[in-house]
């Protein structure tokens, strides 16, 4: 009964979210995004105690704040979400700009496959959606199972309509497909700050040890392709921003999976400074760091660890 209710709650968002005027859709979003807040739930007091980590120096009200900004924040990429089906190729050119994006296009220009990696940040399918029709470039990405099975063809069907051909995350054949669409010089975009598997590779993020997908690193090892690193976030304006930050090369010795877990850092580094900047669209409401993982949402953390309820 549970997930016939979340399906049905998800087909009337984007069933009915998607045909209401921008400014009714920006404002009912905030709305929502205030009273979840207000309410203090797990997923709140999760987001708080993850923003602790990002500013270890923040003061109880100063992260109170920042999730506040940050429901706001994710419930803007909902909305939105909602109503990109229904958005001209116009709104999706002019609702996205990216710094640095050179990088990407001599990679694609020259034929070379090319991992864009990305955080929980912002709106990665606004994004995705910019580059297929800003850019006309197709690209491969995966999705993680959802049940019930009828809410996860939601997702696969919304993505697909916005030009991603969407693989399932279960199972091995994933990988194989993105290397080969990697070799023939395509484009594969991954959110891969949150391992989903039990082969995650360890990193130190905010200075202290987390999980992190190894596809994108192995991905890159393997085939040639260049990985990139992007975040994404919000300003003022109805424009998303985002930046693609410098390539993480592949190093000269060492083994595919000593490779990868250098990249890995890498990717989680330029991941930090992207995050440290903006951490209010840093959409993480799960636990990632290992010394969270085997702790209640709801029990109180080590004071020293600088992640105490406010």
């Amino acid at each position: 009964m549970r997930e016939k209710l979340t399906d049905a709650l998800y087909g009337l968002g984007w069933g009915t979210v998607k045909r209401l005027p921008e400014p009714l859709a920006v404002g009912l979003g905030q709305r929502i995004a205030d009273t979840v807040w207000k309410r203090r739930g797990k997923g709140v007091l999760r987001l708080e105690a993850n923003l602790a980590r990002v500013l270890p120096d923040a003061s109880p009200g100063r992260l109170a704040q920042l999730s506040r900004e940050g429901m706001r924040s994710y419930m803007r990429y909902w909305m939105e979400s909602f109503r990109l089906p229904a958005w001209s190729e116009e709104r999706i050119r002019n609702g996205f700009s990216a710094e640095d994006l050179y990088r990407l296009e001599e990679a694609l220009a020259g034929g070379r496959g090319v991992v864009l990696a990305l955080p929980h940040m912002g709106n990665y399918d606004l994004a995705g959606a910019w580059v297929t029709t800003r850019l006309g470039v197709p690209f491969t990405t995966v999705a993680e199972r959802l049940k019930p099975e009828s809410l996860y063809d939601r997702f696969v069907a919304y993505r697909e309509g916005l030009g991603m051909e969407v693989l399932p995350h279960a199972g091995g054949s994933a990988f194989g497909t993105l290397a080969r669409r990697l070799r023939a010089g395509g484009l594969v975009c991954l959110v891969a700050d949150r391992d989903l598997s039990s082969s995650g590779i360890e990193v130190k993020f905010f200075g202290e040890a987390a999980k992190m997908p190894a596809g994108p690193a192995m991905l890159a090892v393997q085939t040639g392709a260049l990985l990139l690193p992007v975040t994404l976030w919000y300003d003022s304006s109805p424009v998303m921003r985002g930046r693609i930050h410098a390539p993480v090369e592949v190093p000269e010795t060492g083994t595919r999976a000593e490779k990868a877990a250098v990249m890995t850092q890498q990717l989680a580094d330029a991941f930090a400074s992207g995050i440290a900047e903006h951490p209010q669209d840093w959409h993480m409401l799960q636990r990632l760091w290992l010394a969270d993982l085997g702790r209640r949402d709801d029990e109180p953390t080590d004071k020293s660890s600088g992640t105490e309820k406010p």
